[in-house]
């Protein structure tokens, strides 16, 4: 917990609203992803950061509450900074005491900042992310022989996750065409499986791997990753309520073609699930 109170939050909610309450400044959902993960390198996307809302403006105040006093204030600063830009020169800010509420939050801020940042869940370097060149080697594997294709879509997974920083365990075991592993995200151990066949996956195999899930701690989840997606009676005879959220093929091809991050695809999976008890849903449904 920083230093800053209840009413300091309401305070800055209050200058940096963007018209309705829950939206901030001018940032659509897209570019205030963008805007942190640029000039702050955080993923305000990341699960801890939406236990109370998923509106920027609570996404905002809960990231607020949660990372340390000098995070707060770089924070402060370059939303201030925005907020400046946004308006025309010589328009009188209709807040005329917010530049002196704002400056004093943030010297109070760095004031008390510590060495180095707490709970703060560092962005992927977006820029730095080839997803044409992810996507194309995705379509390339379609066209394998099934035992190249295996290899190709393990070492595939492995540079996707390595790219988002959820530290893929490797190297992912290959059996035939299934590929098991596990990566991290927001602090959570996911266990993985993954299978190219020329079928959808059914209730069988769900209930397989939710049986491996059960041998290991009750606080590990599971990903199955099916590329040619799951059968719908296979999912219903699952059932809900489960430690496993599906991924099929056409995710991993939508979430690339549109510039979502694996994180990104998997946290929005993963609160849906939590919602909806829903195993599956797809990308066009979440985004």
């Amino acid at each position: 917990m920083n230093g800053l109170r209840s009413v300091d939050l309401s305070l800055i909610d209050e200058i940096f609203r963007g018209g309705e309450r829950g939206y901030v400044l001018d940032f659509s959902n897209r570019t205030f992803t963008d805007f942190f993960a640029r000039e702050l390198e955080v993923d305000i996307d990341a699960p801890q950061y939406a236990v109370d809302g998923v509106s920027k403006g609570k996404r905002l105040r809960c990231f607020l509450g949660q990372v340390d006093d000098g995070t707060a204030a770089r924070t402060l600063r370059v939303l201030w900074e925005h907020r400046e830009a946004l308006r025309s020169s010589g328009t009188p800010d209709p807040m005329p005491r917010a530049a002196g509420q704002v400056a004093a939050l943030i010297a109070k801020l760095e004031g008390t900042a510590p060495p180095t940042p707490v709970n703060v869940v560092p962005a992927p370097l977006l820029d730095t992310i080839d997803f044409e060149r992810l996507l194309n080697r995705l379509l390339a594997i379609r066209d394998m022989e099934p035992h190249q294709r295996g290899y190709e879509f393990e070492r595939f997974l492995t540079d996707l996750f390595d790219a988002f920083r959820l530290r893929p365990r490797e190297p992912f075991r290959l059996h035939g065409e299934q590929i098991d592993g596990s990566f991290e995200l927001a602090g959570e151990t996911y266990l993985l499986e993954a299978k190219w066949l020329n079928r959808r996956v059914g209730a069988a195999e769900l209930h397989t791997f939710q049986g491996k899930l059960d041998q290991k701690a009750s606080w590990a989840r599971g990903v199955f990753i099916s590329f040619q997606g799951f059968t719908e009676e296979g999912l219903h005879a699952f059932g809900r309520g489960k430690r496993v959220i599906g991924v099929e093929g056409k995710d991993l091809y939508d979430a690339l073609t549109r510039r979502i991050g694996a994180d990104r695809l998997i946290a929005a999976k993963v609160r849906h699930a939590a919602e909806t008890g829903a195993v599956f849903a797809s990308v066009d449904a979440l985004f």
